[in-house]
């Protein structure tokens, strides 16, 4: 997945997600489940594993909601395979299935039967993820642990966290600009370095305070802009 294949998923909101589970019926019920949450949309269900990777290439879905045990292959083998998000589901909760689908590069292990409450919080999470990734070009050390902690849901723009003076003073300053703000114009406004306003930009998108786009500087190259809702 490209950064600007994030950028634009980011600032769209409009997350694809691939079900791939042999039970029709379970794959139909969890692509319901996904298509009530805001901002996703289930594509077919897939029962036939061995016809994933090439569904991920035409497709390119954003997430892949992947069964552990399916017939012809695993979805522990079917992950090492695929370049691409992937959230493990399954019934078997022996802690070797946990350890290999997290070792297979799993971002998520959901335990079946799940209700909607349970899915929604990890699609949200992962969503709070993918935004933070393509609001950054790079981390320090507290941004990355910031991202594992979303992965979880430990983030929840619901929640309501204290906001620091800085991060007001960041939002204050998109939400008064008339068109899409870049990093180097925030860092200018609001009279704090480049690194600095990137960190804040990249929380507030993450929170969903503010919208990420891709816009182009002077020199036609991509570049991230910021705006208000």
């Amino acid at each position: 997945m490209t950064g600007a294949q994030m950028a634009q998923g980011a600032a769209t909101g409009d997350y694809r997600v691939l079900i791939v589970d042999d039970d029709f019926r379970v794959g139909q019920l969890h692509a319901d489940m996904v298509n009530e949450i805001p901002g996703f949309q289930a594509l077919d269900p897939v029962q036939d594993p061995r016809t994933v990777p090439q569904l991920v290439a035409t497709l390119q879905p954003d997430l892949v909601l992947l069964d552990l045990y399916l017939p012809h292959v695993s979805g522990v083998e079917l992950l090492r395979e695929l370049q691409i998000d992937a959230i493990m589901v399954s019934a078997a909760t022996e802690s070797k299935n946990v350890a290999a689908a997290l070792q297979a590069g799993a971002l998520a292990f959901i335990i079946k039967p799940f209700g909607a409450k349970t899915l929604t919080g990890k699609l949200k999470g992962w969503a709070r993820y993918r935004r933070q990734l393509a609001a950054s070009t790079e981390f320090d050390q507290q941004g990355v642990d910031r991202l594992y902690r979303t992965l979880q849901g430990a983030e929840d723009s619901s929640a309501a966290p204290s906001v620091a003076p800085t991060e007001q003073a960041v939002l204050a300053c998109v939400r008064q600009s008339r068109e899409p703000m870049n990093v180097a114009e925030v860092a200018e406004g609001v009279g704090v370095a480049r690194a600095t306003a990137q960190r804040y930009l990249a929380a507030l998108v993450a929170n969903e305070s503010l919208e990420l786009q891709l816009g182009y500087g002077t020199r036609g190259r991509p570049e991230h802009r910021y705006f208000a809702r």
